[in-house]
């Protein structure tokens, strides 16, 4: 089975709970979800990593295509571009702003409890992705992305502290200078 369909069953974006901690965060940063149409975006934004070998690889960066076509067919553009660009490097690298869901997604990881996301994400084996690009992108010079460890739980708290810094940053829609391009 392919990391990404594991992602989806039993990792960092199960189909159930990552939908959820995306809810709660979006409740936080906009207030109650009242529109129909952001509980779907919720439960499918992700859903594009079925099959995929990667996870934040060429393959995995599309993932945000699935969501955003399906969206944008069912609703138009402004739900093709709210999936389409919930991706931070997916919206740098199309010279896009990231949507409301981007942030969401972000702050969704931070909400999520590192006694629930580390078992999930070691079960899937997502963790050695996240850990090694991590390790690249903060030798590349993105700011504190995360310490040169391999220490799964340090690894955590300091994706988690700097998502939420991320996520405070551009909360106004000021453009994302921290992402790299890919």
């Amino acid at each position: 089975m392919r990391i990404g369909t594991k992602s989806i069953l039993f990792g960092a974006h199960q189909f159930i709970i990552h939908p959820i901690f995306v809810f709660l965060a979006w409740r936080q940063l906009y207030g109650f979800p009242t529109d129909p149409r952001l509980w779907l975006a919720f439960i499918l934004h992700d859903l594009g990593y079925f099959g995929l070998p990667n996870m934040d690889g060429p393959e995995g960066e599309t993932h945000v295509e699935w969501a955003a076509n399906l969206m944008g067919k069912w609703f138009g553009l402004e739900w093709y571009e709210l999936c389409l660009y919930h991706s931070r490097f997916y919206a740098k690298k199309h010279h896009k702003p990231v949507s409301r869901l981007c942030l969401a997604d972000k702050l969704a990881f931070v909400l999520t409890p590192k006694q629930l996301y580390l078992p999930l994400v070691k079960l899937t084996g997502e963790v050695e992705e996240y850990m090694a690009l991590a390790r690249e992108r903060t030798a590349g010079g993105e700011p504190k992305y995360s310490s040169m460890t391999d220490d799964y739980e340090q690894w955590y708290l300091d994706v988690k502290e700097y998502l939420s810094r991320w996520v405070i940053t551009h909360l106004d829609g000021r453009e994302d200078v921290w992402t790299p391009n890919t």
